[in-house]
Order: C-alpha cells, then sequence, then structure tokens
C-alpha cells in the first residue's frame, strides 16, 4: 500500500509523473501559444485560436506547434527527469526569478534613457546633439522602440545573468526618487511635464505587475483565513493544489489569452505600433509597454502557481522538507 511505501529523500514517487504531466502541460501549452502568437502577428501564420473560431482552416502549422512543444517537454521533464516535484518547483520559481529580473532592468534602463530623450525633446536640446535627420527619427515611436528600447531590452537581458537582485527594493526607491523630483519641480521651480508622471507610472505599473509572483513565492498576498491555520500539513497542501489550477492557473491563462488573442487583442495591437499615449512628443514612447506588462503577470504567475503546485503536493504527499515563506528548497 501507499501508506507502507518509503521514498528516499530525492526518489520520485510514481504517482508524481501525472502531477508533473499536468504541470508541464500547462506550460507547454503556454510556451506554444506565445510562439503560436508571435508568428501570426509577425508572419501571418494562422493561430490555434483563429481556427477554433472559425475565421481560419489551415490547423496544421498551430497544431503542429503544439504537438512538438508538448512531446518536448514531457520528454524531458517528465519522462527523463528524475528531479522531485519539490526541485521542479524550485527550478521553475528560478527561472520565473531571472525573467523579474530581466524585466527589472529593462524597464530601469528604458526609464532612464526614454525620460531623458523626452526632456531633450520637450526643451529642444535635441539639435545640440544630433543631426536635423535624427531628430526627425527621435520623434517617431517605432524608431525609437526599434533602434533604442530594443537593444536596452538586450542589454537588460545580459545584464540579469550577472546580477542576482530581483531589483524590487531599488525600484521602490526610484519610484519614490521620481515623484520627489516632481514634488520639487513643481513647487519649488513650477515646472512640470507630462513625461516626469509617465516615468512614475511606468516603474509603478512594473514594481507591482513583475512583484506578484515573486510575493506569492514569498506567501505576501493576503490570505483571509478563517479555518486555513488550524488544518493539518497534508489538507493544507491538498487545497493549496486545488486552489492553484481553479483559481490560479485558470486566471493566468485566462489573462494572456485573451491579452495575446489577434492582431486587435490589448497587449498585440500597442506592441504591433509601438503605441504612444495621447500626450505625444512631449512625454515618454512606453504606453505599448504598459500593456506588454499585463502579458508578463499572466506568465510570470502561471509559472509560479505551477511551481506552487508541485509544492503543495509534496506537502500532501509528505515528500521530502517543506519550504518556509521567504526560504529556498533544499536540494
Amino acid at each position: 500500500t501507499m501508506s507502507n511505501f518509503t521514498l528516499e529523500p530525492n526518489q520520485v514517487e510514481p504517482g508524481d509523473k501525472l502531477v508533473k504531466l499536468m504541470g508541464w502541460s500547462c506550460l507547454s501549452f503556454l510556451i506554444a501559444f506565445l510562439i503560436n502568437n508571435f508568428l501570426n502577428i509577425y508572419f501571418g501564420l494562422p493561430s490555434a485560436l483563429a481556427v477554433l473560431s472559425g475565421t481560419a482552416s489551415n490547423l496544421f502549422v498551430p497544431g503542429s506547434i503544439y504537438l512538438m512543444t508538448f512531446a518536448a517537454i514531457t520528454y524531458f521533464f517528465v519522462y527523463k527527469s528524475d528531479n522531485t516535484l519539490r526541485d521542479q518547483a524550485q527550478n521553475l520559481h528560478n527561472l520565473n526569478k531571472f525573467l523579474i529580473r530581466w524585466f527589472f532592468f529593462s524597464i530601469l534602463f528604458v526609464g532612464i534613457v526614454d525620460v531623458t530623450l523626452a526632456f531633450l525633446r520637450v526643451e529642444k536640446l535635441l539639435p545640440l546633439f544630433f543631426h536635423e535627420e535624427v531628430i526627425g527619427s527621435f520623434n517617431k515611436p517605432i524608431f525609437v522602440g526599434l533602434y533604442i528600447h530594443m537593444p536596452i531590452v538586450f542589454v537588460a537581458f545580459v545584464t540579469s545573468f550577472f546580477s542576482k537582485t530581483l531589483g524590487f527594493t531599488w525600484l521602490a526607491l526610484m519610484i519614490v526618487l521620481a515623484e520627489l523630483l516632481i514634488v520639487i519641480t513643481r513647487f519649488v521651480f513650477s515646472y512640470e511635464q507630462p513625461f516626469m508622471a509617465d516615468l512614475v507610472r511606468y516603474w509603478y505599473a512594473g514594481l507591482f505587475l513583475f512583484a506578484s509572483a515573486y510575493t506569492l513565492y514569498d506567501e505576501g498576498h493576503v490570505r483571509v483565513d478563517i479555518v486555513y491555520a488550524g488544518l493539518t500539513e497534508r489538507t493544507q497542501g491538498l487545497l493549496n493544489a486545488f486552489g492553484c489550477w481553479v483559481l490560479g492557473v485558470s486566471t493566468g491563462l485566462t489573462i494572456v489569452i485573451i491579452a495575446f488573442n489577434g492582431k486587435f487583442s490589448i497587449i498585440n495591437k500597442p506592441l504591433l505600433s509601438f503605441e504612444v499615449s495621447q500626450t505625444g512628443t512631449v512625454g515618454m514612447f512606453i504606453k505599448y509597454q504598459l500593456a506588454v506588462f499585463l502579458g508578463v503577470f499572466g506568465i510570470t504567475m502561471i509559472i509560479q502557481f505551477i511551481s506552487y503546485f508541485f509544492e503543495s503536493y509534496s506537502d500532501f504527499k509528505g515528500n521530502g522538507k517543506k519550504r518556509t515563506a521567504g526560504q529556498s528548497v533544499a536540494h
């Protein structure tokens, strides 16, 4: 019987394969969906959602993407992997930490560079540094997005390999300093421009949407506890595992699917045109990134909920050492 089955510290229980399959199937769907969305938006290939809705008929391309992604991920992370659920939970969390570091450095670098360009545009200082033709390009959101923002995002990607900070504390400090600068310039120098408020909103949105996944890992979200604390560890693990799917993963998938559904969706449309706010050239050219933040939130939360699901199931089965809030899983 299962009650008489004793596991070694790093031994994988037979039933864990099914749990792994559940989690990694969801992640394979997420990866395939994003790949299919990219090919649909930028290369015009049909999407699976368009086929299901009847607006497209060729299912071969999207079907192949989903099948190959599912097969590859299932083979490497379910069939061939001997890692325990807690090991895989920690690996997914480490992936999320890398993504968060990347996004943090992206908005930090882009924010500093873009607000500087906005200041130079507003104060007519660009002619002091650039030729007239270059100045005209700096007034075009597509040029700024492709040739300034995208290289900065790549630099942030490289930086995230060498830095281990998640940056939440520093980003919060930068928001306070940016808001303090607005107060000083407004009430002392009677100077205020739209790009100043854009920078605060830009960093503020990134702080809360990027930090949500790590807050889930650290159990920092609000939990309305009526009977939970008095339950056994096994029951708590079962409830958490159930809640991860019914409330967490389902919400994250809903956000991602709706946000990336077609060229006119709430993320794809601003991203394709590098949409800017109504303030135009006197503001920052980052409105399209604010739309992307919603997708980042949904993706990182799905990954973290799958990690939490693996952890919770391990708690339910009593496999391995339970991780306490704020601590890494012991390998």
